[in-house]
């Protein structure tokens, strides 16, 4: 038989280990109510592995044990026909389930019909549609927009237009922005590298500086004039007074708006405008008509409208 060992001052049951002469290792029992909680947790975990997705298995058709619980939820194919779908529980059915009959969602899907059924002045006229389009018009735009417009919307200069200045390369109205959204946007303006000589374009960038009253050079403007509606044919997109068409997405060159060359130095203007004219503008917005609704742009219209109307 094994020896017991135990404290020669408490008389409790030791390991048997001494430490620096007098330090010993006590051999005491766990608690119970430990152990009960340890057994506990391995039959929740027995059970769960029973009633959910658990363990890979090749024993089985999916490669997994799926579990004994299930789901039932709409589902609607690609033609338009719902269908009720019952599946085994996982996080997706779960998801398309609450989508459907959270209490919340319910009324997200009231107010995104009454809001699709409003004109876009009678939205800004309601604080209650306001206020939903203001939250949920955030996160669609925060989901699809923000990566290139920002999260405010104050988009990137040299890249993305700013969207609350007011200001539309493609025209500001609601059914112009709704067009922008659904079908998309190309932006292309050519190189005039070959075109152009430096001295050229550098009168041209003088010429586009002076349609906004920025600082520029009188004499190399008045060169640049004559290329602009001449040689370099620039009014044929941007007009001849430089305002621009939004049929052409061409930019205004005379309201001091500027998505390409914003700097904060004129003397710096003109070596930025210059490469533009250089270089051109070769972008392109996707289309969200295939991954958006119609009632979901139409709020993100309104979204968006807000926004510049702040």
């Amino acid at each position: 038989m094994s020896k017991v060992y135990k404290d020669p001052i408490t008389g409790v049951e030791t390991t048997g280990h001494v430490w620096d002469d007098t330090l010993m290792e006590f051999n005491n029992p766990l608690p119970m109510w430990w152990i009960w909680t340890f057994y506990a947790t391995v039959i929740f975990a027995i059970v769960y592995w029973v009633i959910y997705p658990s363990w890979p298995s090749g024993l089985v058709e999916k490669g997994y044990f799926i579990g004994t619980s299930e789901i039932t939820y709409q589902n609607t194919d690609k033609k338009g026909t719902t269908t009720a779908q019952t599946t085994h529980w996982n996080t997706r059915a779960l998801l398309a389930y609450e989508m459907q009959n959270d209490e919340n969602e319910l009324k997200r899907k009231k107010y995104l019909k009454e809001v699709a059924a409003m004109s876009y002045d009678d939205i800004a006229k309601d604080s209650d549609k306001s206020s939903f389009v203001r939250s949920y018009g955030k996160g669609i735009f925060g989901d699809y927009c923000a990566a290139c417009h920002q999260t405010g919307g104050q988009g990137v200069i040299g890249h993305y237009p700013n969207l609350v200045d007011d200001a539309w390369l493609w025209g500001g109205s609601a059914a112009e922005i709704q067009k922008t959204i659904s079908d998309g946007r190309k932006g292309n303006m050519p190189s005039f590298a070959k075109t152009l000589s430096d001295t050229e374009i550098t009168n041209v960038a003088n010429f586009v500086l002076s349609l906004s009253g920025t600082e520029h050079d009188v004499a190399s403007a008045k060169e640049g004039k004559l290329i602009f509606n001449g040689k370099g044919g620039c009014m044929a997109c941007h007009t001849p007074a430089g305002t621009g068409l939004a049929a052409l997405g061409s930019a205004n060159l005379t309201d001091k708006i500027w998505t390409q060359a914003d700097v904060p130095h004129a003397k710096d203007k003109v070596a930025v405008v210059s490469a533009v004219v250089k270089s051109g503008i070769q972008r392109e917005m996707p289309t969200w008509k295939t991954r958006l609704s119609e009632d979901e742009i139409k709020v993100l219209v309104a979204y968006v409208k807000l926004l510049s109307a702040e």
